[in-house]
């Protein structure tokens, strides 16, 4: 079952989106080399549930904390923990809120200090890749359509498309139907129509593409070692052009003061 939203509806959900990528941006000022992820989780749990809603990864399927915080080789669904972060590491913080019963979901890999230009290189054809899937998520493609083109982007450049992890339908729950992979066929899948909320979320590995779950049950890691980046964002499916309902302009206004 697909739940198609209505206006009023993609309008609430705007605001959970919108919490997350404010959520994100309170932890991007912390970020440095010697901080926690520990510490950067702490941060996100008070400020959203300061803004009047609840941590949307907490306790969900027993995940025990408020972000996903994935360092380097980790793919997703890192736990925090009290290891500080090395200058050149790079972290993937993923954040869900849960607000007016809606929840929103969004990603974004940070650069620990300065890192190398091969790694810059990942998470800049990451976010790049994303931003392009999200351009095929329009009224009349389908969902292979958006695959489709964050796998070419990304392999072109020599990259792993992680296959076992994809994004998601979005809603009154955090994981609905459909799947959104990142990698497919044009013109293939669910046809995508007004009211549908996505989360899409490429998952890039510098090397090959497959990953293997780490003995806690949760943290994904790229079966070479190699780093991994991850971005995501919420949207609404429109005629014409896609709206994006979550957004990363404070994180990156954060980011641009460093």
């Amino acid at each position: 079952m697909i739940d198609y939203k209505t206006e009023e509806e993609i309008i609430i959900q705007k605001e959970s989106s919108l919490l997350v990528g404010k959520t994100l941006a309170e932890v991007a000022k912390l970020i440095r080399p010697g901080v926690t992820t520990l510490e950067l989780d702490k941060i996100a749990e008070e400020f959203i549930r300061d803004n009047n809603a609840i941590p949307g990864f907490k306790d969900y399927n027993g995940f025990p904390n408020t972000l996903c915080t994935s360092v380097n080789e980790q793919v997703v669904h890192g736990i925090p923990n009290n290891k500080p972060l090395k200058e050149g590491d790079i972290v993937s913080l993923d954040c869900g809120v849960l607000m007016n019963e809606f929840y929103g979901d969004s990603a974004y890999t940070f650069a620990v200090g300065e890192v190398n230009a091969e790694i810059q290189q990942l998470l800049d054809v990451t976010k790049q890749s994303l931003m392009l899937g999200l351009e095929k998520a329009i009224v009349g493609n389908r969902i292979g359509d958006i695959g489709y083109t964050i796998q070419k982007y990304s392999e072109s450049f020599g990259y792993g498309v992680v296959r076992e992890l994809v994004g998601h339908g979005l809603g009154r729950s955090l994981h609905e139907s459909p799947e959104v992979p990142n990698y497919g066929r044009r013109k293939s899948g669910l046809k995508l129509k007004e009211g549908l909320v996505l989360a899409i979320e490429p998952m890039i590995n510098m090397g090959v593409k497959e990953v293997k779950q780490l003995k806690d049950g949760w943290t994904i890691v790229t079966a070479d070692g190699k780093p991994s980046a991850h971005f995501e964002h919420d949207v609404a499916i429109r005629k014409g052009q896609v709206e994006v309902l979550s957004t990363f302009e404070y994180i990156e206004e954060v980011l641009n003061k460093n």
